[in-house]
């Protein structure tokens, strides 16, 4: 995504050096290509922004390089500016449940069932130009349900500017879910590469920021 945002007619420059650009990975085949792709990994966390909290800390799982190849043809082979974000969003949404499905053992802590939040969103009823805190945000459902739950309203270019960079802060503390949970916000529309980090990996027990909300 980042690298069809680099290109026309967006032309936008990220803070992405081009060695470690999306074009990178496709040139490189077998060892060549896993050294590299562990180094971007690692030089992209890095960045500043959301960007930079999506990659912190991650690693590559994918021991066979032929099938990390595989991988980034099948990703590089689809538009994905063109994709709208409803549809990425619940596609990442899916994988998400499917997830926490195989791994039930422990998987409540990151992914709450969609039906029980939008229901206590309806309770809460968030309001636009309202900040929404979730001290223990796991994969960030309630955050998406209350985007929804706001977005329907008629709202101004105002509300909707803020609605997208300055309505959700929260904390979660396992790396993993964090990075899922800024994933998760991002396809779905909320936030940017370089927005500012929201959703912080500091215990909200000890935490002054969401004291200060």
């Amino acid at each position: 995504m980042a690298d069809e945002y680099s290109k026309p007619p967006h032309n936008r420059k990220l803070p992405i050096p081009k060695e470690y650009n999306w074009e990178s990975l496709t040139t490189k085949k077998g060892a060549e290509l896993e050294l590299h792709y562990a180094t971007l990994l690692r030089e992209l966390s890095t960045a500043k922004g959301i960007l930079g909290q999506i990659f912190t800390k991650s690693q590559n799982k994918i021991q066979d390089p032929a099938m990390l190849a595989k991988i980034i043809d099948m990703i590089d082979s689809e538009q994905w500016l063109v994709m709208g974000a409803d549809v990425k969003g619940d596609i990442y949404e899916k994988l998400l449940e499917q997830n926490a499905q195989d791994v039930k053992s422990g998987a409540g802590q990151y992914f709450t069932p969609r039906a029980l939040i939008r229901a206590m969103v309806e309770c809460v009823q968030p309001e636009p130009m309202k900040t929404i805190a979730d001290p223990a945000c796991g994969t960030g459902g309630f955050f998406l349900a209350a985007y929804d739950f706001i977005a329907k309203q008629k709202l101004d270019k105002t509300q909707k500017h803020f609605l997208k960079h300055e309505t959700f802060f929260g904390n979660e503390i396992v790396p993993n879910t964090r990075r899922m949970c800024l994933m998760n916000l991002f396809l779905h529309n909320i936030g940017d590469f370089e927005s500012e980090n929201f959703i912080s990996p500091a215990d909200a027990l000890i935490s002054t920021v969401l004291l200060q909300l």
